[in-house]
């Protein structure tokens, strides 16, 4: 298994054992450190991640339901496979409820939200200037959404909306070799961040529909 390459991410002083084991061991499957069909042991990541082994099986238990690790009897938990076919159907229930996560942060986010909105919106500029390699430009894709969600207020949404962009990063991590730069798809959100700021509903739902779809015509391009 690896990890990436660097020491792991530290736990947050709030976060719980579980918490931190589910977080390290989501991102390693979204970005496919740990490999489709690879065991997860529960002894192995618990010295590896240095909690106890009760933390790691919930961390199993909520990863399972987000269909990104596979539990067989007898047999032990894998990381899930993917599947390319999935890419239509992530994308369809994407286009339902992306824009639909958008439209509602631009009506409901708070002024602070929207001020802390308008500044990510710069950071991205930003970073985006930086040349960032393609891992680096999946995870600012990543972060960009989730303040998105988070946006919402609805923490149902957020939940739903995170399942789906983690199945459909799993597909990205999957031809990021194959793909040209992608900082123009990213630079997407900088105007979409900036249009739900300023509670531009229609034209922050018209934006999201036409990212979600740009990045299936993106990853298409290399299969």
């Amino acid at each position: 298994m690896q990890t990436g390459g660097g020491d792991l991410p530290a736990r947050e002083a709030e976060e719980s054992y579980a918490d931190y084991a589910y977080r390290v061991l989501c991102d390693e499957l979204i970005v496919l450190d740990i490999k489709p069909g690879e065991p997860l042991n529960d002894d192995v990541i618990s010295r590896r991640l240095g909690v106890g082994r009760t933390p790691i099986r919930e961390a199993m238990k909520r990863l399972e339901s987000d269909h990104l690790v596979v539990a067989y009897p007898r047999r032990g938990t894998f990381a899930a496979g993917v599947d390319i076919t999935d890419l239509a159907e992530i994308s369809e229930i994407r286009q339902l409820l992306e824009p639909a996560a958008s439209a509602r942060a631009a009506r409901m986010a708070s002024p602070k939200t929207r001020q802390e909105l308008k500044e990510f919106a710069r950071e991205v500029d930003q970073l985006l200037e930086r040349q960032l390699g393609q891992r680096d430009l999946m995870r600012l894709d990543m972060r960009v959404h989730r303040t998105i969600y988070r946006a919402t207020g609805s923490r149902h949404m957020e939940d739903v909306l995170i399942r789906y962009d983690n199945l459909a990063t799993r597909i990205w991590s999957l031809v990021l070799e194959k793909l040209p730069p992608v900082s123009e798809h990213i630079a997407q959100h900088i105007e979409l961040l900036d249009c739900i700021a300023d509670g531009d509903v229609d034209a922050a739902a018209q934006l999201t529909t036409k990212h979600v779809a740009d990045f299936e015509k993106l990853i298409r391009s290399v299969l």
